[in-house]
């Protein structure tokens, strides 16, 4: 028997579809193994505000196919705070949870590597968040289904594109990475893509867009939101002051991104990571951050770098480049 018998769940910063299957699988997995498990509304600010409550079998029935999460979450500026993050501990201390498993991004984790290390908190760190940015792992929680999410919407919007021989500019999310942008430019024969973490050749793009318009070919540029250029309607602007934007129409996919049902894998990661964070609380195995590197999992300690970027995709933009052109 572990040591250990009170456990707290939270999600923290943006919602990624597979949190509530994840929730779930830590809920029931605790049950099964005689641990009491509770869930913090609201992410680091539910700790701080006292909002926790006890999570029976059934407050988890009927959510694995939902995406959002079930119990709030939220950015704390409060949480960066010591005095608050005492009190936060005190509330924890005050029900006697033990043992945080805590599901979100670098924020996320970099919250919970401070509170540990200040309040002797133990923790298991999940990986959630559509950007799939965060580094030690191939995969986050909510990137395939956002994935999907986003190649649906630029399909639908192709449709439109060649019927009028217009050229879309589609922003996706993905704050500094360009891991949506690129996989989704590859994946639905996109022409062009602006990511962060390349510098635009824009003389070639102009070029490009000339050849389209003269050609009246229809066309997908998609561009990820922390794009030096600053997003697609900055884009469409300089284009404008080109005298290119005649043909050119904007669409910023936003939020319909993060929503929806979960795919299969997300529900299977979200599982997954689920019940291995219990056993590794289990096996008093603490402080450390699940992933998945080559289709298997892993755990790994946090360092002083949580977010990666896509500086080794330059292969997939010559690629992409070369299987597009207008």
């Amino acid at each position: 028997m572990s040591k250990i018998q009170n456990i707290a769940v939270l999600t923290s910063g943006g919602d990624a579809q597979g949190m509530n299957a994840c929730i779930r699988a830590v809920v029931r997995m605790g049950i099964a193994e005689n641990l009491r498990v509770y869930g913090v509304m609201d992410g680091f600010n539910g700790m701080v505000d006292g909002d926790i409550k006890e999570l029976e079998y059934a407050d988890v029935s009927n959510i694995i196919q939902r995406g959002g999460t079930i119990l709030g979450t939220a950015r704390s500026e409060r949480f960066h705070k010591k005095e608050f993050r005492k009190i936060a501990f005190e509330n924890l201390k005050k029900i006697g949870v033990e043992a945080l498993v805590v599901i979100g991004g670098d924020g996320s984790f970099k919250g919970a590597k401070v509170f540990s290390e200040e309040f002797n908190m133990p923790f298991i760190g999940i990986p959630g968040t559509i950007d799939n940015d965060i580094i030690g792992t191939d995969y986050t929680l909510g990137f395939d289904t956002a994935l999907n999410n986003i190649i649906n919407a630029i399909d639908k919007i192709r449709d439109t594109a060649s019927a009028h021989h217009r050229i879309f500019l589609v922003e996706v999310m993905g704050n500094t990475s360009g891991l949506l942008a690129i996989n989704a430019a590859l994946t639905t024969g996109a022409e062009d893509v602006f990511i962060p973490e390349a510098l635009e050749d824009f003389a070639r793009f102009e070029s490009k867009i000339k050849k389209a318009v003269a050609a009246k070919k229809s066309s997908i540029i998609i561009v990820s939101e922390g794009d030096e250029i600053g997003g697609a309607k900055e884009l469409y602007n300089y284009l404008k002051e080109k005298n290119l934007h005649e043909k050119i129409r904007v669409t910023i996919l936003g939020h319909i991104q993060r929503g929806g049902a979960p795919s299969f894998l997300d529900r299977k990661m979200g599982t997954d990571f689920g019940v291995v964070a219990v056993q590794k609380i289990l096996q008093e195995k603490y402080n450390l951050i699940l992933g998945i590197q080559n289709n298997q999992m892993i755990t790994y300690t946090l360092g002083d770098k949580i977010t990666k970027n896509v500086s080794n995709q330059a292969e997939v933009l010559k690629i992409m480049h070369k299987l597009n052109v207008f």
